[in-house]
């Protein structure tokens, strides 16, 4: 008779035979620690499964969100950057005043710009309305600000360099004038896709002084106008004022019809000074921003296109805006209109060079073969445009030395109005 008794660790089996317990097979009951293993890895497999099936689903997901975002954002354009929680504290502050007379308050003294958070205050106020350039850097918009037009310039995030160097340099203290383009904020914007770098300046409606005198022809006064408004937007530039609250010498570096603005009353005023370049009067030597950015090749003075020009010594950049100031004279004197008699405008060289023409191309034209724009006989009969023909024949000289400078370019420009206003 075989009893037994059992428990959850042992066995106990008795026989009276010899030898009963030598082929024993006692049933062994899985322990509580395999039992909760066992539980672990079923567990651990469903988890797994889990992971396995809902990661690509999220994946898929994101992906789908992200490319419907960027195709929304697409389709409309963010055209409004409301910031409630700037916007409201700026108004008691800003409310009932505008742009011209905040500079007015805030700039008295120093000319030198806004202060940062009145910058940026008005900067997240202002309401795009309608693209009106674009360019290398990015594109030029036509803005809103409390009923006033303003001139939103947004740069490409490569272009960064340029859009902090001309923020710089339009806050040089100072150099507020009636011939620079009027400065009013910088700011960068994250629109949701990426950060917008904006610079804010006056709007001027004529636009370029290429895209005016592209659809307009002028007369002689408004020709003198025009020239000797650049002229003296290019001295109060190159002019170093000596104090406490003095201005560097500035150099524009890139100076073109594009980048001169044409004013309401038929004045000029000089704006993208991205490459320009500042006289440290101080250790005499030349601040100049490094970047990919270089001047227009066409407007290139023959020591900027053949690489003579002494980079240590500032004088040598003034003297290169002088020759571009030349070439832009030629322009403005084309579309004077005498007699309903006038000339198509025409860029300079535009009869020697293409429309996009190559360093080397300049060179050949410009240094080997001395050539200069063409001017037409029947100027020397046109007392204004006689003036004009010589002073821009003395601002193109190859040697960068006989050149005339922008202040005596100011001055012969500004003898001729009054003698002419005299008649």
């Amino acid at each position: 008779m075989t009893s037994e008794a059992r428990n959850t660790t042992f066995v106990i089996e008795c026989c009276t035979e010899d030898f009963c317990n030598k082929d024993l097979k006692p049933p062994l009951h899985p322990s509580n620690n395999e039992v909760s293993s066992n539980g672990d890895d079923s567990t651990w497999v469903t988890w797994k499964m889990a992971l396995t099936i809902a990661v690509p689903i999220c994946a898929i997901c994101v992906v789908v969100m992200a490319i419907y975002h960027i195709h929304m954002t697409k389709k409309r354009p963010a055209r409004h950057f409301p910031d409630d929680s700037l916007e409201a504290p700026d108004r008691p502050i800003l409310g009932g005043v505008t742009i011209r007379d905040m500079l007015e308050m805030t700039t008295s003294g120093s000319g030198s710009g806004l202060p940062l958070l009145v910058q940026r205050s008005i900067a997240r106020q202002i309401q795009l309305v309608e693209t009106i350039g674009k360019g290398r850097f990015g594109e030029v918009w036509r803005g809103r600000w409390r009923g006033e037009n303003v001139a939103v310039k947004i740069f490409s995030s490569r272009e960064e360099r340029s859009w902090f160097r001309e923020a710089e340099i339009y806050q040089t203290v100072m150099l507020r004038h009636d011939n620079i383009l009027g400065f009013i904020a910088a700011d960068n914007k994250d629109n949701g896709t990426w950060t917008q770098l904006w610079l804010i300046t006056d709007y001027h409606e004529k636009g370029s002084l290429f895209d005016y005198l592209n659809r307009s022809t002028v007369d002689t006064n408004g020709m003198i106008r025009m020239a000797l408004s650049i002229a003296t937007g290019l001295a109060h530039l190159h002019m170093e004022i000596v104090g406490t609250q003095g201005k560097p010498a500035i150099a524009h570096r890139d100076l073109k019809s594009k980048n001169i603005l044409v004013k309401t009353n038929g004045t000029c005023a000089i704006g993208d000074l991205g490459l320009a370049a500042r006289h440290d009067v101080i250790t005499d030597t030349v601040d100049i921003q490094l970047n990919n950015r270089v001047g227009t090749k066409r407007y290139m003075a023959p020591e900027v296109l053949e690489e003579t020009i002494n980079m240590n010594h500032f004088d040598s950049f003034k003297r290169a805006d002088v020759y571009a100031l030349g070439l832009i004279l030629w322009e403005i004197a084309r579309r004077c209109n005498v007699g309903g008699i006038h000339d198509e405008y025409q860029l300079p060289f535009y009869d020697l060079v293409p429309s996009d023409p190559t360093i080397e191309e300049m060179r050949k034209v410009v240094c080997i073969d001395r050539q200069r724009p063409s001017i037409p006989n029947r100027w020397q009969s046109i007392e204004a445009l006689q003036v004009m023909s010589k002073v821009m024949k003395e601002c193109w000289y190859h040697n960068a030395a006989a050149r005339l400078t922008a202040l005596r370019i100011k001055k012969s420009l500004a003898n001729y109005g009054a003698i002419d206003d005299l008649k």
